[in-house]
C-alpha cells in the first residue's frame, strides 16, 4: 500500500487545527505548515501532529509549495484547516492507495460548503471542487495568490465523495479573510486589468451578485445565498478599489 502525508496549512486556526487534524488520521504523516500563528494553533499541533513546520504566511500558493516537498511519502492529501476528511473520502483515498499503480498522479476531490450554518446547495458553490490527492514530485500550485490551484504534470482524476468545508466562523471574520483576498487579488489583477473605469467599480461588483444569485441559483439557498452574492459585490468593487491604491501609490 502506498503511504500517505497529510498537509495542513494553517495560520491562527486554534478552533479548527484539532478537528483537521483527526479527520486526516489515517495518514501515515502529518505535516502541519504553521504561518507563525498566535492563538495556540502551533501548541496544539505540536501535540497532536507527525511534525510542524514555522513560516511567515506570504500567500496561500507560497505556503503551499513551500510545504509540499518536505513531505516524507511520495502521495500527499492536503487539507485546509477548516476543512474535513468524511469517513467516506477517507475509505476511497485509502482504496487508491491501495493500488500499486494508480491511474492517475492527482484527483479533483468536490467540496459540500457550509456558511452561516447552512449547507450551500448553489450560490455558484455547487460544483466546488479541488485537487488534493496528488503525486510530491508530479505537482506544484500555480503562482497565484488567491484560489491557486494544482498544476500536473501527469492525467488527474476525480473522486466521488467530497471534503466537509465550512470556512465561516461569524460574519465579520468572513469578511474580513475577503477583505484579505481583494488585497492579494488586486495584485494578482493589477498587471492584466487596463484604464480603470466606472465598468470596473459599478457593472462588474453588479455582475457578479447577478451571477450568483440569479445565475447560479442563489436564491434558492434563501437568505444565505443573498448574503454570498452580496458580499460578492463588496470583493470585486475593493479589488478594482485596491488597483487603484496600487498604482497611485506607484506615482
Amino acid at each position: 500500500m502506498n503511504k500517505l502525508t497529510a498537509i495542513i496549512p494553517a495560520g491562527n486556526e486554534k478552533n479548527n487545527i484539532e478537528a483537521a487534524i483527526a479527520s486526516v488520521n489515517f495518514a501515515d504523516e502529518i505535516l502541519v505548515v504553521d504561518s507563525n500563528s498566535t492563538d495556540g494553533t502551533y501548541d496544539i499541533a505540536i501535540e497532536k501532529a507527525d511534525k510542524v513546520i514555522r513560516r511567515d504566511y506570504e500567500n496561500s500558493a507560497s505556503q503551499k509549495n513551500w510545504a509540499i516537498p518536505q513531505a516524507k511519502y511520495e502521495w500527499i492529501l492536503l487539507i485546509d484547516a477548516d476543512e474535513r476528511v468524511t469517513p467516506e473520502l477517507k475509505e476511497e483515498v485509502l482504496n487508491i492507495l491501495q493500488e500499486s499503480n494508480p491511474e492517475h498522479v492527482a484527483y479533483w476531490i468536490g467540496r459540500k460548503n457550509h456558511f452561516m450554518g447552512e449547507q450551500v446547495r448553489y450560490s455558484g458553490w455547487r460544483n466546488d471542487k479541488v485537487i488534493r490527492l496528488f503525486k510530491r514530485d508530479f505537482c506544484k500550485y500555480e503562482d497565484k495568490r488567491v484560489h491557486s490551484e494544482i498544476i500536473s504534470t501527469g492525467s488527474v482524476g476525480k473522486l466521488q465523495n467530497k471534503l466537509y468545508h465550512n470556512s465561516y466562523i461569524s460574519l465579520d471574520t468572513y469578511i474580513e479573510k475577503m477583505n484579505r483576498y481583494a488585497w492579494l487579488q488586486a495584485q494578482d489583477y493589477d498587471k492584466k486589468t487596463g484604464v480603470l473605469t466606472p465598468y470596473h467599480f459599478i457593472v462588474k461588483p453588479l455582475w457578479r451578485f447577478f451571477k450568483h444569485y440569479i445565475i447560479q441559483l442563489g436564491f434558492l439557498d434563501g437568505l444565505v445565498g443573498f448574503t454570498i452574492a452580496w458580499i460578492q459585490i463588496y470583493v470585486v468593487f475593493m479589488r478594482y478599489v485596491k488597483i487603484w491604491l496600487l498604482r497611485k501609490s506607484r506615482k
